[in-house]
């Protein structure tokens, strides 16, 4: 839990989920404060993707709650903006209507939708590319098209899972380098997925390690190092300080 005094966006109390016959969350407690970028990574099959989806509205945890400002948002899509790894993008529709397609959705009119999604292209690297069809871009200006989408819907909290995940190297540097900065100027609240421990250390303020299923949170670990971060960073003492000190929780399943 926080401690008194700490001002809290997301606050993850106990929560649990049991399938038939297999315990996958075992207490996940956590909070995340306004404008913190905070990751989470696990040894795979641990339960982050069930967490995600608990947290998003999709799934009802057994026991536990999902706190948005102090209120609770269990079971509730509202207040979240979900990105999954894949960018979904329509190829019938340009990309112009494929950034407005939450908005669409949750019942605003096409020409507000683009009247509101419009004025990001810019910001995101778009300009000039809002009558292109998906086809038309690279994987990294699919992605920006992806998170611009899930974003102008301006929801509390961003949830983002491995949306770099089938990107090539040199693009998912690039593409991280480029969350951080227009992260900073939005002061956007978001909660990372990635089995990548390098881009959770570039991308966070804070680390949340979950243990092998049924999963728990087994250290949170503050990244105390200056943004806007630059891909040089990853070759300092302290990135690699903080990387190994992951590295060790993860290994360590005797937790």
């Amino acid at each position: 839990m926080p401690e008194p005094g700490h001002e809290t966006k997301l606050l993850l109390d106990d929560l649990r989920k049991v399938y038939p016959g297999l315990p996958v969350l075992d207490g996940v407690t956590f909070d995340v404060a306004p404008g913190e970028f905070v990751s989470v990574i696990g040894p795979s099959g641990c339960g982050k993707s069930t967490l995600f989806n608990v947290i998003a509205g999709l799934e009802r945890p057994d026991s536990g709650r999902v706190l948005v400002d102090g209120d609770d948002a269990t079971g509730h899509v509202e207040p979240f903006a979900y990105m999954p790894q894949q960018d979904l993008l329509f190829p019938w529709r340009t990309v112009l209507d494929n950034t407005t397609l939450g908005l669409e959705v949750a019942g605003m009119s096409r020409r507000a939708a683009r009247e509101r999604a419009r004025p990001l292209f810019a910001e995101f690297g778009l300009d000039g590319f809002e009558s292109a069809h998906p086809y038309e871009l690279s994987g990294g200006m699919r992605q920006r098209a992806a998170l611009l989408r899930t974003v102008v819907q301006d929801r509390a909290v961003l949830l983002l899972d491995e949306p770099f995940g089938a990107l090539d190297s040199l693009t998912r540097t690039d593409m991280q380098t480029w969350l951080d900065g227009v992260r900073g100027r939005f002061g956007w609240t978001v909660l990372l997925i990635t089995h990548d421990i390098r881009e959770a250390v570039f991308l966070s303020d804070r680390v949340v390690v979950l243990g092998p299923r049924p999963t728990r949170v087994q250290r949170e670990v503050t990244v105390d190092l200056p943004r806007p971060r630059d891909i040089g960073l990853i070759t300092s003492a302290e990135f690699a300080a903080i990387e190994e000190e992951l590295l060790t929780v993860l290994r360590d399943r005797s937790r």
